[in-house]
């Protein structure tokens, strides 16, 4: 018997019997003030002290706010912002306590009364049957909400706190998604995929059954049947510049013994409600310690990756009065960017080209936002797991979406083993972004060294040179 589902059956039966006890129901349509009635139902949860009427309120709880239309939510987690916050008394007493005599048992006492109320009742919740997998559900309904109720972000951070603990790298499992794999999840995969779409079971096939392709996914024990995020893995003999000679439906499978290289060309995170919470990172490394493992001939690991943010901020540029990114020339060139079939027509794909790179280069190697950061999002991730930024590929997708999104850029991060946490380091403690020769060339002479006025779009960076010399095994710097 599968030991989940014994347990889930298990706490099913239980909360059963609790609702038994309480004579609990679901909502009805004819309470007036079903949010009043949630509120009260999580003020007893809160209170109650047994095992099986823990979890029948628990379960009580959350199928009442499943039945809940969008409005309904929205006003429950304005409750659980004003109504189950830190017991502001116990609170105040605490911060007297401390201050008179800062003891450590003091010190226990401020952080337990400084914790909002609603974190215990968000465990409590997480006692129901499947309770954890409709909490996610929840908070990913709390990110769309959030949006207008801005202070919804206190909320939000503590269902973001408790997910950070229960979504432990710790307790993951890495298991490997092959055409064998149990139909239902293979759904899930041509559902959740999020960078190159799966038009239907024959093209899940082409990137699963051949030996040169594999697919690994992280589960959670009490979402056995539902990946948290997925990475889709090309076995090569080199780095690729473009992801259809990846996909077509023609191209020639090798065997997995004679690759070199392991290009990762899909992440898919697949749960809305787990937006935020970092695990892609352990991801990669995994895959990467298995693949090696597998196949001692690996020794490239690099990614096919999409660049989401580079056509907006391009445009942003170009209609700013003045940009350190781009010339007057650039602006002309890339003016036919605008034209829908440029990229079908030769001549004009060539003239674009080197302006194109060179403002993609500038995007990577430059640009921030106001918060300082590199502005991809994708870039942001890779480079912060230790990558390098290694090539940019002209047309390396021509989807409609990235197109729309890149111009159809690509670009490839290189992960070097030996260098991983160096440039790991670097990224997360200096805003460094450590990058190829060939990438930091792209940026003209007479703008490599031009000094940066901070804005909204570009702020100074510290940028690396990957292969350059340096003090100690470091890099050398520019700015």
């Amino acid at each position: 018997m599968n030991t989940t589902s014994f347990f889930s059956d298990m706490l099913q039966s239980i909360a059963e019997r609790g609702r038994r006890f309480l004579s609990l129901g679901p909502a009805r349509n004819g309470d007036v003030n079903p949010v009043g009635t949630m509120e009260a139902l999580c003020d007893t949860l809160l209170s109650s002290r047994g095992e099986a009427s823990g979890m029948a309120l628990a379960k009580n709880i959350l199928d009442r706010w499943q039945g809940f239309d969008q409005d309904k939510r929205r006003d429950f987690m304005l409750a659980l912002l004003s109504r189950f916050g830190p017991d502001i008394e116990r609170l105040e007493r605490a911060i007297d306590a401390y201050r008179a005599d800062p003891t450590p048992k003091a010190l226990l006492e401020m952080s337990m009364a400084a914790e909002p109320r609603r974190q215990e009742l968000i465990r409590r919740l997480n006692l129901a049957p499947n309770g954890i997998a409709t909490l996610v559900r929840m908070r990913a309904d709390l990110l769309e909400l959030k949006a207008q109720n801005p202070d919804l972000e206190a909320v939000d951070t503590d269902f973001a706190h408790l997910f950070g603990s229960w979504f432990n790298r710790g307790f993951l499992v890495l298991r490997p998604i092959s055409w064998s794999t149990p139909a239902d999840i293979l759904e899930k995969i041509i559902r959740y995929e999020a960078v190159h779409h799966i038009g239907g079971w024959d093209e899940l096939r082409r990137r699963l059954a051949p030996e040169d392709r594999r697919c690994f996914a992280f589960f959670h024990p009490q979402l056995v049947d539902d990946p948290l995020i997925f990475v889709e893995v090309a076995l090569t003999r080199e780095m690729p510049p473009n992801i259809a000679d990846l996909l077509k439906e023609d191209r020639a499978p090798i065997r997995a013994t004679d690759a070199t290289t392991a290009v990762f060309y899909s992440i898919s995170n697949c749960q809305e409600g787990l937006r935020g919470i970092s695990f892609g990172n352990f991801l990669i490394k995994q895959v990467v310690e298995d693949l090696r493992r597998d196949l001692p001939r690996l020794d490239t690991f690099v990614t096919l990756s999409p660049v989401p943010g580079f056509a907006d901020w391009l445009s942003r540029e170009r209609q700013a009065e003045t940009s350190n990114a781009l010339s007057a020339a650039d602006r002309s060139r890339l003016a036919a960017l605008d034209e829908p079939d440029w990229a079908d027509q030769p001549e004009i794909a060539a003239a674009i080209q080197p302006s194109l790179t060179a403002a993609a280069a500038w995007y990577f190697l430059r640009a921030r936002n106001r918060n300082g950061k590199t502005v991809d999002p994708v870039a942001r991730f890779h480079l912060g797991n230790g990558a390098r930024l290694e090539r940019i590929n002209f047309l390396g997708d021509r989807s409609e979406r990235a197109m729309r999104q890149a111009h159809g850029l690509m670009v490839n991060y290189l992960y070097k083993l030996d260098d991983i946490e160096t440039n790991h380091e670097a990224f997360a403690t200096r805003g460094e972004v450590v990058a190829a020769p060939a990438i930091r060339r792209l940026i003209p002479a007479d703008r490599s060294s031009r000094s940066l006025v901070p804005g909204p779009n570009v702020f100074p960076p510290g940028v690396r040179s990957a292969d350059a010399p340096g003090r100690k095994g470091d890099k050398e710097f520019t700015s």
